[in-house]
């Protein structure tokens, strides 16, 4: 599990991210480079990091499940995700 200050800064970053996208985009189409960096700098959707959706781990991401592997692996053997199986032959 992920510190609990470290989920945070990452959903308040999201918000961020959201939040200023439209402004962003049109800067950037507009060439405004020194309004884009008068912007908060956790604006910027570079700044985000692909975590676990359950327990925030920042390492092994699958991005296609939104999960680190170690999750995957205990939900595809538990069951609950739908379609994946373990492999033998």
């Amino acid at each position: 599990m992920a510190k609990k200050s470290v989920e945070a800064r990452q959903r308040k970053r999201e918000a961020m991210v959201a939040k200023y996208a439209e402004k962003r985009a049109s800067l950037k189409a507009a060439g405004e480079y020194a309004a884009l960096d008068a912007l908060p700098r956790n604006a910027s959707p570079v700044r985000l990091k692909n975590r676990c959706q359950l327990t925030g781990r920042p390492k092994g991401y699958m991005r296609y499940f939104g999960l680190s592997r170690v999750m995957f692996r205990d939900m595809a053997l538990a069951g609950k995700i739908p379609g994946v199986k373990k492999a033998s032959w």
